[in-house]
């Protein structure tokens, strides 16, 4: 059954959520002085994690985006040093889930590139990436970090093509080109089985990447033409944001495993700009934020009718260009703080903090239910060969206190060190002169040395968790 949903305050339903409210932080709290892209492209520009604020800037002569420490409050020198290895202006960008050091970006021109950030304050630009990522014939606006396997990206580009990668080898290890136009989004599910996606097209899909195919899509879940958005909610629906035929913004609700009726759908007001929606699996509520709006909704949803229910609006005087949505794990439990975004404005950046009013200093157990940690549930390798894990929880009680940063390891040369002037493939070798049983010895000892290098690397990882531990005192 379909349901309309009205934004009515006059229903009084029971939630520990119905009174959040947002607020500004002090003007000292903010980041001054940020020269924000002028990109004519519908990406958040931001993203945030328990360590640092990147910011997509303006600059001259390629792309560029602004790493900050989240405690570098103020006003940013103009001469601070930014991230500049791409040519072409950045599109999106994307902190790893496992590791709040490594961020992946993707430009205009045709790479994605992953970067490790030290955790200082950079001291000079910073020019290399660990890993350049090049598959894409057109520009890359996507990048999209697995939420449960350590070191699987996706990225979607111009061309029509999505692509994921591992990239602690550098190399894709699936390709679909399942869509005949732009893709305006994706989404992974909670345990990173599926993505759904939305395109130009207007079709809704949802993808099952190892398989490489499309098991359920949806024509026009919204009947406007402009860009749609959609994102997996933590029991497999799909949250969708888009417009109606006569140009009034609308949000979906839906049940991938029944397309044919939405589980409920809401007119929201005639407004131009793309709705961005920001998604908090252990509230199950979304925030949703327009280009050019001044406002944040936010909504709850649940398993009863109306499924999908208006809380408030955080409004402010001046619009947005972008925003940056903080993980659980980086929410203040001591302020009962829930959830916490980055507003980005023409020349500054402006956290809004979300907090449920309780009157007791006690942890709430009911607001924060374990979250989602940093350590992942499984290698690529186990991944890509069918196995679905969702994330390792950890408890928000002594709030969260991000471990130093370890380095991101390619197993083999950097991508950027692999382009010659003139290239040769395996194929123009003269691989005929090698006998074969040269070449079967070569790979099996290829994957041998592979195979080591991924058990060291577990292994450096869990040893250097156990020193984070007994170092912040919390083993």
């Amino acid at each position: 059954m379909k349901y309309m949903i009205a934004m009515s305050r006059s229903i009084v339903r029971q939630s520990k959520f119905r009174h959040v409210f947002g607020q500004a932080v002090k003007a000292e709290q903010g980041y001054d002085d940020i020269r924000v892209s002028k990109v004519t492209w519908d990406s958040s520009f931001c993203a945030v994690n328990p360590k640092f604020l990147a910011v997509i800037v303006e600059s001259s002569g390629g792309g560029a985006f602004l790493v900050l420490p989240l405690s570098k409050t103020g006003r940013v020198d103009k001469n601070y040093p930014l991230v500049i290895g791409h040519s072409g202006p950045v599109l999106d960008i994307d902190w790893c889930p496992h590791d709040d050091n490594i961020l992946a970006s993707c430009s205009e021109d045709c790479t994605a590139m992953v970067w490790q950030i030290p955790d200082h304050s950079l001291s000079r630009p910073l020019s290399d990436p660990v890993v350049v990522l090049e598959g894409h014939s057109k520009r890359v606006g996507i990048v999209s970090w697995h939420p449960t396997a350590r070191n699987i990206l996706l990225t979607a580009g111009s061309d029509n093509l999505i692509i994921i990668w591992n990239v602690g080898t550098g190399e894709p290890l699936v390709s679909m080109d399942d869509h005949p136009d732009l893709i305006y989004s994706v989404s992974w599910n909670r345990n990173g089985s599926l993505f759904c996606t939305t395109c130009k097209d207007r079709r809704l899909r949802v993808c099952d990447p190892r398989k490489r195919d499309v098991v359920a899509e949806r024509m026009a879940p919204h009947e406007g033409i402009r860009p749609m958005r959609a994102i997996f909610t933590r029991d497999g629906n799909i949250f969708t944001t888009g417009f109606t035929r006569m140009s009034q913004r609308e949000l979906g609700l839906w049940d991938p495993t029944n397309f044919e009726e939405p589980i409920a759908l809401l007119e929201l007001d005639t407004s131009n700009g793309v709705l961005l929606p920001y998604y908090d699996a252990d509230a199950n509520m979304v925030y949703l934020c327009g280009k050019g709006d001044s406002s944040i909704r936010y909504f709850e949803i649940t398993e009863e009718p109306p499924y999908v229910h208006y809380l408030s609006t955080f409004s402010s005087k001046e619009p947005q260009r972008g925003m940056g949505f903080m993980p659980k794990r980086g929410v203040d439990v001591t302020k009962c703080e829930i959830a916490r975004l980055y507003k980005l404005l023409d020349k500054k950046c402006e956290p809004i903090t979300m907090t449920v009013p309780r009157k007791s200093d006690l942890f709430q157990d009911d607001l924060y239910p374990d979250t989602a940690g940093p350590e992942p549930a499984m290698e690529p390798e186990e991944w890509l060969d069918g196995r679905d894990e969702d994330p390792i929880l950890m408890s928000m009680r002594e709030g969260y206190v991000p471990p130093k940063s370890r380095e991101l390891k390619v197993a083999k040369k950097n991508m950027l060190d692999s382009r010659p002037t003139t290239r040769r493939s395996m194929s123009t070798l003269e691989t005929n002169s090698l006998p074969p049983q040269f070449l079967e010895r070569l790979l099996e000892e290829i994957q041998n040395l592979k195979a080591t290098v991924l058990s060291q690397e577990k292994r450096i990882c869990d040893l250097e968790n156990k020193l984070s531990q007994y170092t912040n005192g919390t083993a």
